[in-house]
């Protein structure tokens, strides 16, 4: 327990002010945006309840009133009703998936009366005090598969529940856990797939369509077996450290390659993916075989990164084509540039990619910007509301805002790493991660560099239930780091 004598001032005095001060700073910006966002040429009063503007102070008020009840609450709450806190949120995300309320075609909102909220949000929270529960349990080894394993599943149920609610954009937010497993130990080999998939899918299914010169070749099919090859063989180099074995087998697939590649171009045009298939089952195969004569187990994962490569490959066409609802695939489509569609899918990047130019270097001025007046951007003061940002503030507005972020982003670094305990690091970087995977998607969707998945830009887009869910997530964190210093008996 807490020395008594020693509790208030000790708070008090480790209570870190920078990042409280940069909440509000962003609480304000937030505001004055979504005050920009939904303003009516004629309207007098900002401050009205029956404007969204108006209805913004009081989630603001209230956030800073729950602020404050979480820091004074101890922190040992946190970490003793963790499961089921954690529990609750589950059930609630259960209950909301035969909600029938439908809202914007999503099952994801509880209505109370005139009350709306959305137990996704919340479930961020809820989550990562469970995965800071779990892994701070005595033995705890990332590297074994059992543990790592009932961590994925902390993480799985909650996106499952929020999928079926018909909220796609919430549930990605989940997989920006992984960066907190890097840092508490995940082997980088797991964070590079994942980045492989994502560069298999994106080249992949751009260049489908694209002949390689005067061959039947499928360019994005040729590039994403090559990749698959050469990560394949630079593995070999990093984990099993053999370098005689990477330029054998480099040289062996590049070879092979360009042997096809001008075989088929001045001789007989075919189609040369059939032939690196060949080369990459031959890697595969010879992977396999110098595990079994090495008894190296990395040359086994190698292999199933190349089969899983491959696999995954094979299925990422099939999936755009089938799994995927209409609009999520012309979404995806628009950004790669397959598609234009700006009467359809594009349109919101489009006119928010319009009102970002527009604003130029200085911006129109607060409550000036006239594609947001007229309402040419939809969702403009939820999920689209950093156009209002580079419309009525400009780049100098737009840059300022990206900074707090970023000032927040390394001084939530800062404080996870001063944690004494593996509870506090772990929560600490569930939070920062949650934070970087929103303002990176939700900036990157207005700008159009990241598919439009809606998700809100944190203390920016209008509405209680992500402001409160953010302000959950923050504060909880200042409340352990405040702590940190107490001495327990």
């Amino acid at each position: 327990m807490a020395q008594q004598a020693d509790k208030k001032p000790g708070v008090l005095r480790s209570l870190d002010w920078v990042t409280i001060v940069i909440y509000l700073l962003l609480l304000a910006g937030g505001w004055m945006s979504v005050c920009g966002a939904s303003y009516d040429y004629g309207d007098t009063d900002l401050l009205s309840l029956s404007t969204r503007s108006g209805m913004q102070i009081v989630w603001i008020a209230t956030s800073i009133v729950i602020g404050l009840v979480l820091l004074l609450l101890d922190d040992r709450y946190y970490d003793m009703f963790a499961y089921i806190i954690y529990i609750i949120l589950l059930i609630l995300l259960f209950a909301t998936i035969f909600n029938p309320h439908t809202i914007k075609g999503s099952r994801s909102w509880l209505v109370l009366g005139p009350l709306r909220l959305q137990p996704a949000e919340f479930a961020k929270f809820a989550t990562a005090l469970a995965l800071a529960k779990f892994m701070s349990i005595y033995g705890y080894d990332i590297h074994k598969w059992k543990h790592f394993g009932a961590t994925l599943a902390i993480i799985l149920l909650p996106m499952t529940f929020i999928v079926l609610q018909r909220e796609t954009g919430s549930a990605l937010v989940y997989f920006s856990f992984f960066l907190m497993f890097y840092r508490e130990g995940m082997p980088g080999s797991i964070l590079f797939t994942a980045v492989a998939m994502v560069i298999y899918f994106v080249v992949g299914i751009r260049y489908a369509d694209i002949m390689l010169a005067n061959t039947p070749t499928s360019v994005g099919k040729f590039t994403v077996l090559l990749l698959i090859q050469l990560f394949s063989t630079a593995m070999v180099w990093v984990y099993c450290k053999d370098r005689r074995d990477f330029w054998k087998l480099l040289a062996f697939c590049c070879g092979i390659t360009v042997i096809a590649l001008l075989f088929s171009i001045y001789v007989i045009p075919f189609d040369i993916v059939w032939i690196q298939l060949v080369v990459t089952c031959l890697l595969i195969g010879y992977l396999l075989w110098q595990g079994l004569g090495t008894r190296l187990r990395n040359y086994y994962w190698i292999a199933l990164f190349a089969l899983g490569s491959s696999l995954f490959f094979s299925v990422a066409d099939y999936g755009l084509n089938h799994v995927l609802q209409p609009h999520q695939r012309t979404r995806i489509n628009v950004l790669l540039g397959l598609e234009e569609d700006l009467k359809g899918a594009g349109y919101n990047v489009h006119q928010s990619e319009i009102a970002i130019g527009s604003g130029g270097l200085e911006g129109k001025g607060f409550l000036n910007g006239t594609q947001t007046k007229l309402k040419y951007v939809p969702e403009q003061d939820t999920d689209f509301i950093f156009c209002t940002v580079g419309e009525e503030e400009g780049f100098v507005g737009s840059a300022g805002v990206l900074l707090l972020f970023l000032a927040l982003i390394l001084r939530l670094i800062h404080l996870a790493e001063r944690q004494p305990y593996r509870f506090g690091r772990v929560y600490g970087y569930c939070v920062l991660s949650i934070f970087l995977f929103h303002v990176f998607i939700n900036v990157g969707m207005v700008l159009g560099l990241t598919p439009v998945i809606g998700i809100p830009l944190p203390f920016f887009s209008y509405g209680g239930s992500s402001l409160w869910g953010f302000t959950f997530l923050l504060f909880i964190f200042l409340a352990f780091d405040a702590r940190r210093n107490l001495v327990r008996s």
